[in-house]
């Protein structure tokens, strides 16, 4: 059973809280400007009498207009196919409901494997999907 979902980053990080002497305010420098997005797609695989697995495919994004900043149907399935290949086993996969997870292309993906699965999650549910939790994680440890 396979859980997925997906986040994107700027390359600017968060502005976080840090220490400092008293009256004197730390400044940390960040470099980054308007240099565009990463997206990545993370997959949680479990399987009993298996250790659990999170398997990750990254995408970056130049700044600009007009441009796509967001993980496309090819770039799920091929993170799906090489989670396949990494557990020789059929996949259920469950995921959300983006508009990308239910078009037509991804579902003619979908159709071509029949070692595949797949479950739409409710409409708006981040506590079911356990990446959820992972991208929470990873956006709280990047701030500054």
């Amino acid at each position: 059973m396979c859980f997925e979902d997906e986040a994107g980053f700027t390359r600017r990080p968060p502005r976080g809280r840090t220490w400092g002497r008293r009256g004197v305010t730390p400044v940390v420098t960040v470099s980054g400007r308007r240099s565009g997005r990463l997206s990545v797609a993370g997959l949680i695989a479990m399987r009993p009498g298996s250790r659990t697995r999170l398997c990750h495919r990254l995408r970056t994004h130049r700044a600009g207009a007009g441009k796509r900043r967001s993980m496309s149907e090819r770039d799920f399935v091929a993170l799906i196919d090489g989670v396949h290949q990494l557990v020789k086993a059929p996949i259920v996969l469950v995921w959300d409901r983006l508009n990308t997870h239910v078009s037509h292309a991804i579902r003619e993906l979908i159709a071509q494997r029949e070692w595949l699965t797949v479950f739409l999650l409710p409409a708006y549910a981040p506590d079911l999907n356990p990446v959820e939790a992972v991208w929470a994680h990873v956006k709280r440890g990047l701030r500054t």
